[in-house]
């Protein structure tokens, strides 16, 4: 068994307690961060006298070429040592010797793993921000080429008014770009290096964090040494982050496997994020969309174990921030394979223009631009409420629809309807009249794409 901290104790651990307590099986993952950490913290110890600028180089080359030999397979990371830093620095001095074991100097595990998870963390920020962003270069292609794809838009589920294809993806739009703005406030919070920290209380050495946090490309060091090795707050924030972008993923998904409904049948699914039945010949599924939605709940538990594991710990460093690690790599690793897949799905379905037309015409999507006509010839916009409600139960008796009866049928129920009116309930009118910045008027719809294209020309995480 491979520890770093045996000097105190006169009997070796029982094996289910050291598994029990070993990260090795998970935290391995922090191999790279674990690496860059450690020559960034000699490259300070040379520069402030501390070892040697021989030792230093030897133990930066023995450092790489650990890494290199993990990369390329030729040296196994195994359950022999107790975690990612023990079994670098048993390697390290395996390979070059005393120099390796003043490599520890200054730092303790308790600040190390606190560096390592954030740069971690940081990494993935970064990551799944340019994954949003290639998801809003998709949703931006889509809309600009479906301003005039015509739809229902809906309340409780009901159709409501109608809208275009391009404004319904312009409010996902929307939702990823807050995302993309929670993933910017947290790399700028977290952006600090807790290295220097050691255990709680800092060291006798006269370290130069600032230097090492320049290193490591941070804004500078953290400013409580208790603080830096007990504080998760970046890790909650983004697996909030991460709950976020999940659930508007859901959302999106919730729908698309609606559209892909034969009672629908708005899209179709490209047979590559599709699957069928084992026993209906027919049936083309949207397992992908499904398996997005599903997994959001798993996203959302990672959230609640560390919410859980921090809210009883007091300070400084517990052996419980053991458990931030699985279920953060976990829900990382969920989100971005759902944001890759989810986003080769949107970009290869097939909208159904026609089916989508059809249904905006059916459902009364026109009966408030009906009312807004009413008010245009002088009815007050309470009664004319009034009058297209009895229009309507009308068109149900007679399974038609309001721009489908005739004039006659109309001045029946209100002598202010002219032939006018057909234009005024037509789909097209309906939506182009709609010019408000953020309404699905194609001409307030170009305006708004035209600040997405700035946007994604000019953004990103940092």
């Amino acid at each position: 068994m491979a520890q770093l901290w045996g000097g105190r104790f006169t009997k070796e651990t029982d094996q289910l307690v050291y598994d029990f307590n070993a990260s090795i099986g998970f935290d391995q993952k922090l191999l790279h961060e674990d690496i860059a950490g450690s020559v960034a913290h000699v490259t300070m110890l040379a520069k402030q006298g501390i070892v040697t600028k021989e030792e230093r180089d030897s133990i930066i080359a023995g450092l790489k070429s650990i890494e290199e030999d993990v990369e390329a397979g030729s040296l196994a990371v195994t359950s022999q040592y107790e975690d990612v830093h023990s079994f670098v620095e048993a390697n390290l001095i395996e390979r070059i010797g005393e120099a390796g074991k003043k490599l520890h100097t200054g730092r303790s595990r308790n600040d190390q793993v606190a560096l390592d998870m954030r740069m971690y963390v940081r990494g993935h920020v970064k990551r799944t921000d340019a994954l949003i962003k290639e998801l809003l270069s998709v949703l931006y292609q889509k809309m600009e080429e479906n301003l005039d794809t015509y739809m229902p838009g809906f309340t409780h589920l009901q159709k409501a008014q109608p809208v275009t294809l391009a404004h319904h993806f312009g409010a996902y739009f929307e939702m990823f770009k807050r995302d993309r703005s929670r993933m910017r406030d947290i790399y700028e919070r977290m952006n600090y290096c807790p290295l220097g920290a050691g255990a709680l209380a800092g060291t006798t050495y006269p370290l130069d964090r600032e230097y090492t946090a320049q290193l490591l490309d941070f804004y500078g060091p953290t400013l409580n040494s208790m603080d830096s090795v007990s504080d998760r707050d970046y890790v909650i924030e983004f697996l909030n982050a991460l709950s976020i972008v999940m659930m508007h993923l859901s959302r999106f998904c919730e729908e698309i496997i609606l559209w892909n409904s034969d009672e629908y049948r708005f899209v179709e699914m490209d047979d590559a994020y599709s699957t069928g039945s084992s026993i209906m010949p027919q049936k083309k599924n949207p397992d992908i969309a499904e398996l997005v939605r599903g997994k959001t709940g798993r996203v959302y538990g990672a959230l609640m174990s560390l919410l859980t594991t921090m809210k009883g710990l007091p300070l400084a460093y517990n052996k419980d921030m053991q458990e931030d690690k699985e279920p953060t790599f976990d829900a990382i690793e969920t989100v971005e394979n759902c944001l890759t897949l989810f986003t080769g799905m949107v970009s290869t379905m097939k909208f159904r223009r026609d089916v989508m037309a059809k249904s905006a015409m059916n459902g009364f999507t026109n009966a408030t631009d009906a009312a807004d006509y009413l008010v245009g010839k002088g009815v007050p916009f309470r009664d004319a409420h009034g009058i297209i409600g009895k229009l309507v139960l009308y068109c149900i008796e007679k399974n038609t629809s309001i721009d489908a009866l005739s004039l006659e049928e109309l001045q029946g129920i209100c002598d202010r309807f002219e032939e006018d009116v057909y234009d005024a309930v037509s789909l097209k009118t309906c939506v182009e009249k709609r010019l408000t910045i953020g309404a699905p008027g194609s001409g307030a719809m170009r305006e708004v794409l035209e600040k997405y294209k700035e946007y994604l020309e000019g953004s990103d995480a940092e």
